[in-house]
């Protein structure tokens, strides 16, 4: 499946298949820790005060690690499309330091639709304007990593890579300008507040840090409509817990759904994200898996890692 979306007027061409076999991820769950608090004021619960807690979601996230803010936190990922009339899913593990915009985590493709073994995960690290992969398959040797450059890529990574970068992700929802407070619900035992919106991929790139703001950046000129509706979830010292963005996309004449889903729990975990060295990086050509056995290639680095040509 090639996914396109064309920005009228400015001609930019996003191509974001997620898969091998050109599909794309799933919703999935995860459990959280018992934070909590009362930090947070009634007024956060609807009007200017909703919109102000939303849009520091991810100044809370980045903060120095005490009190209510996080600093880094454990993830669970997940990617959802429906292709040829079946849900398809992509899912990611792993954790992330929201101060050094960096993470780590295993990415699971959704076994082939002619069913062949499932695909042995991917490991991705995560890095300001950057996206390592290995085990990306295609002709890369195993031993050797695969380098995208996020800001080249016309989506930003926002879905390319089958994961959602937890602090654009966080980001993302700095550009709202109208949310709707839900009502609090619980997600795995702790007290969350659920608020419901739409949020404009350029204003975020604006209003995001500079390490974020080169790949959103790119996303708001990709994309044929910035607006990216959202369901972000708050507990009560503000942290974010749970966000999931709907993305669409036209692709052959229809308009279709990617939703993105980013849970976050046991804050302060310890991260390590050493880079590769640039000996081990791929640099040759990479195949690009296309759903009827056709196949393209393209250099490593120049094209959405997990997508076809």
């Amino acid at each position: 499946m090639v996914v396109q979306q064309h920005r009228s007027g400015g001609g930019a061409r996003a191509v974001c298949a997620l898969a091998v076999v050109g599909v794309m991820v799933a919703a999935a769950g995860c459990a959280g820790d018992g934070g909590g608090g009362d930090r947070a004021a009634a007024d956060d619960r609807s009007g200017p005060g909703a919109v102000a807690a939303v849009r520091r979601a991810a100044a809370v996230l980045a903060g120095p690690g005490s009190g209510a803010a996080a600093g880094s936190a454990e993830v669970a990922t997940s990617m959802e499309t429906a292709a040829g009339g079946t849900r398809v899913t992509i899912r990611g593990r792993g954790t992330y330091d929201f101060r050094t915009q960096s993470g780590r985590l295993k990415v699971v493709l959704p076994q082939d639709p002619a069913g062949e073994d499932e695909h042995r995960p991917i490991t991705e690290l995560l890095a300001p304007g950057a996206l390592y992969m290995m085990n990306r398959g295609a002709g890369v040797p195993a031993d050797k990593w695969v380098r995208i450059d996020t800001t080249a890529l016309v989506d930003g990574n926002l879905v390319t890579g089958g994961v959602t970068d937890p602090m654009a992700a966080a980001e993302l929802l700095g550009g709202v300008s109208a949310v709707t407070y839900v009502g609090e619900t619980d997600l795995a035992g702790v007290t969350v507040r659920h608020y419901r919106g739409t949020t404009d991929i350029g204003r975020a790139a604006r209003r995001a840090s500079a390490a974020s703001r080169g790949a959103l950046t790119a996303a708001a000129n990709g994309f044929r409509t910035d607006t990216v509706p959202f369901d972000a979830y708050l507990d009560e010292q503000g942290r974010l817990r749970k966000v999931r963005h709907r993305f669409s996309f036209a692709n052959e004449g229809q308009t279709r759904e990617v939703v993105s889903t980013t849970l976050l729990y046991g804050f302060g975990v310890a991260v390590s994200v050493p880079l590769p060295d640039a000996r081990d990086i791929y640099t040759g050509e990479i195949e690009q898996g296309r759903p009827q056995g056709t196949a393209g290639r393209t250099q490593a680095g120049t094209r959405p890692p997990l997508g076809r040509p």
